[in-house]
């Protein structure tokens, strides 16, 4: 599966990226995006869903936001498993990743499968060949639902993602119903996923010289 997103053009020349909230199913994916959407002021047009009556996303939710002169198309997965077919489809050129982890204790399970899976999808591109590099599809983590009981410390999530290699990502304490640390946490996944552009493009340009 191809997922290494190179943005696309709009004809007046802006740069348009691809932003993919993913996560287990209830996480908070369509909360953080709906934040983003309502109270931060950075998408426009009408906010694309489809759900059952219980809130989930059956498919995508997607809105289109702007940071500064770049425009993101953004969107959520489905997060229950059974939806993975549909996962692969949204997931298709994304250019940055905001995974949103449920912080209680009995969503332990689904949060590892849920990054296994990404994983799989995405191999190497999401982990960076040396050091300091950026990966090619950059991550950012929402450790959600930071206002509930019962939930994980955040050293336990920081261990699992230096397990799986993903020790360069950052990881942010959100509680989404109130947008806390949302914003700053897509805002970073907006700019990693930008600077990674222009670094692929400066590196084939010396590569031509």
């Amino acid at each position: 599966m191809e997922v290494a997103g190179i943005p696309s053009r709009r004809g007046d020349g802006t740069l348009v990226f691809k932003i993919c909230f993913y996560g287990p199913s209830l996480g908070g994916k369509t909360t953080a995006l709906d934040w983003v959407y309502r109270r931060e002021g950075l998408a426009s047009g009408d906010m694309q869903q489809i759900q059952d009556p219980t809130g989930r996303t059956l498919f995508f939710d997607r809105v289109v936001a702007r940071v500064s002169n770049v425009v993101f198309q953004v969107y959520t997965v489905a997060g229950q498993r059974r939806h993975k077919f549909q996962r692969q489809t949204v997931l298709k050129g994304t250019d940055a990743l905001i995974f949103t982890w449920d912080s209680l204790i009995d969503q332990w399970t689904e949060n590892i499968w849920s990054l296994k899976e990404l994983l799989r999808f995405y191999g190497n591109k999401m982990i960076p060949e040396k050091l300091f590099d950026q990966p090619d599809v950059p991550m950012v983590v929402l450790a959600n639902k930071r206002d509930l009981e019962d939930i994980v410390e955040v050293s336990k999530i920081r261990k699992a993602l230096d397990t799986a290699h993903l020790d360069h990502t950052l990881i942010y304490e959100t509680i989404a119903i109130q947008g806390i640390n949302v914003k700053r946490a897509f805002v970073y996944a907006a700019r990693q996923a930008v600077l990674n552009h222009y670094k692929k493009l400066s590196g084939k340009s010396m590569e031509a010289a």
